[in-house]
């Protein structure tokens, strides 16, 4: 997946800094993703980023601002790595199975271990971040609406069955997705959650 670069100017000693904003965030995710965001010390977070404080409080202001970028970011790539395996099948069935395969890997190993960013935002920030909260709340949201809509795809081209209620099946697939990148972080094998997703594919039955 081609990913489109962006840069950040600063100023050192009144000369132009620039930095790649995307591979910063990408390095501030890993930090609040094996920490979580309270955690994560500033001084953990511009080390990672490759910056000077100076850089980083001008680029975002606060390890709020931060995160708040680097969960955009990460809903961002997350998507588009999405996007391409689905792109890969045709029917709404198939691209179902393909979600899910898409939690399974990254439910295991190292990934598996840093869970979900997601998810641990819903119980790390949100409960007293009014923007985090709206933030979480949305990506469970398309998520689920995303779920619905290959539901559909699946009973219009036959794929899937017409008799199966979408929304509480969407709904019902959020929480297993979710729930993968849970309990993943206690160090499953990658078998393990590949037996998740395909025993989640019989409900499309």
């Amino acid at each position: 997946m081609t990913m489109t670069t962006f840069t950040e100017t600063t100023r050192t000693r009144g000369r132009p800094r620039e930095f790649d904003r995307d591979a910063a965030l990408d390095k501030a995710l890993q930090v609040f993703s094996e920490r979580g965001y309270h955690a994560a010390s500033i001084s953990e977070l511009t080390e990672a980023m490759g910056l000077a404080s100076g850089s980083v409080y001008k680029a975002f202001k606060d390890k709020r601002g931060i995160f708040l970028a680097a969960f955009d970011r990460y809903r961002t790539v997350r998507r588009g790595m999405l996007d391409a395996r689905m792109a890969k099948v045709e029917t709404g069935r198939d691209k179902i199975r393909q979600v899910l395969t898409h939690y399974a890997l990254s439910s295991h190993g190292t990934c598996g271990r840093r869970g979900c960013l997601v998810v641990g935002s819903a119980n790390d920030l949100a409960l007293f971040d009014e923007e985090a909260a709206e933030r979480v709340a949305a990506a469970f949201a398309a998520n689920e609406t995303l779920i619905a809509d290959l539901l559909r795809l699946g009973q219009s081209d036959g794929s899937i069955s017409r008799e199966i209620d979408v929304a509480a099946t969407a709904r019902t697939l959020l929480c297993v997705t979710k729930g993968m990148r849970v309990v993943g972080k206690t160090g499953r094998h990658e078998d393990d959650m590949a037996a998740v997703a395909e025993t989640a594919m019989k409900l499309l039955v």
